[in-house]
């Protein structure tokens, strides 16, 4: 006669649940863990290829004309940017931000009293200074101080009318039309009075 054994296994609820709140025993953690560690291995083997990759590109004799030609390109984006923001360091001005045209400066056909009254309204002293020193450049015209040519250069007539007034008229001149100086109403009364002083000077 076999004896059969009494069943011992015993479910118990409290014990269960103490079981479950045991990380030991949290299965699904250690499923996404897994899931992850593949992951980052995957990235791992991929930033491991890229570096072999460009240790490989660094290599190559290629390499020293690419940096040369990456350092070019850099230099030349700068100097854009550097020109685009400050044209002045380059001797030039924007076109949008000159108050005149640059046209050519003939002194003849042109009514100074009458121009120079509109610039002054306008407070275009830039023009003023402008007008003034081509009237200027007629008046020495007329006195056969200078041989006005329209080719010529302002410094070449210091050079054929050698006086200090004019030098500095032709200075402040050249460093307003095209030395991007700002042309003030001080300027302006300034070679108006260098004006006035050439032009007395030749009545004495």
């Amino acid at each position: 006669m076999s004896v059969m054994s009494a069943d011992t296994i015993v479910y118990n609820a409290s014990r269960i649940s103490e079981w479950q709140q045991m990380d030991d025993f949290d299965y699904n953690r250690e499923t996404v863990e897994s899931q992850t560690s593949i992951l980052q291995w995957l990235l791992t083997q991929l930033l491991e290829f890229f570096n072999e990759l460009l240790h490989q590109a660094l290599n190559l004799e290629q390499t020293y004309w690419i940096f040369i030609a990456v350092i070019v390109v850099l230099l030349a984006v700068a100097v854009w940017v550097i020109y685009r923001t400050k044209p002045a360091l380059f001797g030039w001005r924007k076109k949008d931000q000159m108050d005149y045209e640059l046209e050519e400066d003939n002194i003849y056909g042109i009514d100074f009293d009458a121009e120079l009254h509109k610039a002054l309204e306008r407070k275009n002293y830039r023009e003023a200074v402008r007008l003034k020193y081509l009237q200027t450049l007629k008046l020495l015209t007329e006195r056969e101080r200078i041989d006005w040519q329209l080719h010529k250069t302002p410094t070449q007539y210091t050079l054929e009318f050698d006086d200090a007034q004019f030098r500095q008229m032709t200075n402040h001149f050249l460093r307003i039309r095209y030395g991007y100086f700002e042309a003030t109403e001080e300027i302006y009364h300034e070679v108006a009075e260098l004006y006035a002083a050439l032009a007395k000077g030749g009545e004495a």
